[in-house]
């Protein structure tokens, strides 16, 4: 039987999780502030670039760590510093993705992201200029990353930091980038609006969609209602 651990650590995605149309409301930021004020560490995960991020939400100060470019970059809000955890996109690539009308392109540090309607394209042309490059769906977005960057690396980076085990961490999230951080958590919440595929392998799925249903668990971690177990691939 698996031993249960409490909750130390909260790992939020963004959009459609811990924010609603990229905006996070007042009740959500409340609840964030409970929990940031119990001595629980917060992480956001998050496939936005971090100058985007910064652009929607300014004030980060409230997360101890920032995962951004779907886990190839860690930002730290009380430094400002941010760190690389993956190479830069190969130029060659962008500029071949450009010539084959790949619209809209957006090029971070690391992430090239799109619409998923150039699925075909993109993969097309990693595979003619074998790039190892990896295609991570988000919804209608599609991210290209270095294979084998994902949000479930960036969090064990973070968490490495905060000296806290991926057992005593509980990940909310509701789209398909989110299933390698959540599957890595001691505890997994797929908010009511999450794509099926991601309510199906949650330890819960919250009553409230977006920032409702991330107060509902901070509520219950609150509580004591939830605990974390020794995830099977920590």
């Amino acid at each position: 039987m698996k031993p249960f651990l409490p909750i130390r650590a909260l790992a939020y995605d963004y959009d459609e999780t811990l924010a609603c149309q990229g905006r996070v409301a007042p009740s959500t930021i409340a609840a964030l502030s409970r929990f940031h004020a119990s001595g629980g560490k917060m992480v956001l995960i998050t496939g936005r670039e971090l100058n985007d991020l910064q652009s929607v939400s300014p004030d980060l100060h409230c997360f101890d760590l920032v995962v951004a470019e779907n886990g190839a970059l860690l930002f730290h809000p009380a430094s400002g510093e941010a760190e690389a955890l993956a190479g830069q996109p190969p130029e060659a690539f962008v500029r071949r993705l450009r010539q084959r009308g790949v619209r809209p392109l957006s090029v971070g540090r690391s992430i090239v992201a799109t619409v998923r309607l150039h699925y075909d394209t993109v993969s097309e042309t990693i595979a003619d200029m074998r790039l190892h490059l990896a295609t991570i769906l988000n919804r209608s977005s599609l991210m290209i990353l270095p294979a084998g960057v994902h949000k479930g690396t960036g969090l064990m980076v973070a968490l490495a930091k905060l000296r806290i085990p991926a057992a005593q961490v509980a990940g909310i999230g509701d789209a398909e980038n989110d299933e390698p951080f959540l599957s890595l958590c001691g505890y997994s919440v797929a908010v009511a609006n999450a794509i099926p595929a991601i309510k199906q392998s949650a330890d819960l799925v919250t009553d409230g969609a977006c920032g409702d249903g991330v107060i509902e668990t901070i509520d219950r971690v609150l509580a004591g209602d939830l605990c974390g177990t020794q995830a099977h691939h920590w």
